[in-house]
């Protein structure tokens, strides 16, 4: 039986070479988030952007939830995913980064089907939770502060349907969760997260070895 197969830069650009399908758009706003301090650390990669749009149309998703806006590459990639009449709800802390891919979204025709929530995301979930009331999203995408990604994910089940798809990402967070010599609260969160999701049962999971560790999560029905 095959094993894990290395991922080397060779291998990676063969990958990106038969199975990715950029547009000038997704690489524009990429290349500017680049240009950010820690941005090319921060931004989803091409080919992760590509699977969430995938898993939007997979899931037949019409309400999707993202926590984690950043520039707003991910963003752009799930709302060009949704049907018409489709909606997307991203969160942020700040105004300053979704700020940049606001105008791309108004580029891409999908600005109406995404609403900017800025604030701490707990409060943030707490009142999605209080307007649309539980189980109101298909589809939850987790990208923000690692510290706080236990909490998230308890607050985005509570919103996530039965059936419904939660993608976490940056699960295996450069490596550090499997060195326990790594003691800060990021990696200890992401590792809190990883460990409670294994043991479960409301949930059936799947960590995939890509870009930094993505876990998509079912909520059993």
């Amino acid at each position: 039986m095959a094993q894990q197969v290395a991922a080397t830069d060779e291998l990676l650009d063969y990958i990106r070479q038969v199975s990715l399908r950029d547009d000038p758009l997704l690489a524009e706003l990429r290349a500017e988030t680049a240009g950010l301090p820690a941005g090319e650390a921060m931004q989803v990669m091409a080919e992760e952007g590509q699977l969430l749009a995938l898993l939007v149309g997979l899931t037949g998703a019409r309400s999707v939830l993202e926590i984690g806006t950043f520039t707003g590459y991910s963003t752009l990639c799930m709302a060009r995913a949704l049907p018409p009449g489709g909606t997307l709800v991203t969160c942020d802390i700040t105004e300053r980064w979704p700020a940049i891919g606001a105008g791309y979204w108004e580029r891409a025709g999908v600005a109406d089907r995404i609403e900017l929530r800025i604030g701490d995301a707990v409060e943030t979930l707490a009142k999605l939770t209080a307007e649309r009331g539980p189980e109101s999203f298909d589809l939850v995408f987790i990208d923000a502060d690692k510290v706080n990604y236990p909490r998230y994910y308890e607050d985005s089940l509570v919103l996530l349907r039965p059936g419904g798809l939660l993608v976490v990402d940056n699960t295996l967070f450069f490596g550090r969760v499997a060195d326990p010599s790594h003691r800060d609260a990021d990696t200890l969160g992401v590792r809190e997260l990883n460990t409670a999701l294994h043991t479960d049962e409301r949930v059936e999971i799947s960590l995939l070895a890509m870009a930094d560790g993505i876990t998509l999560v079912r909520k059993r029905p």
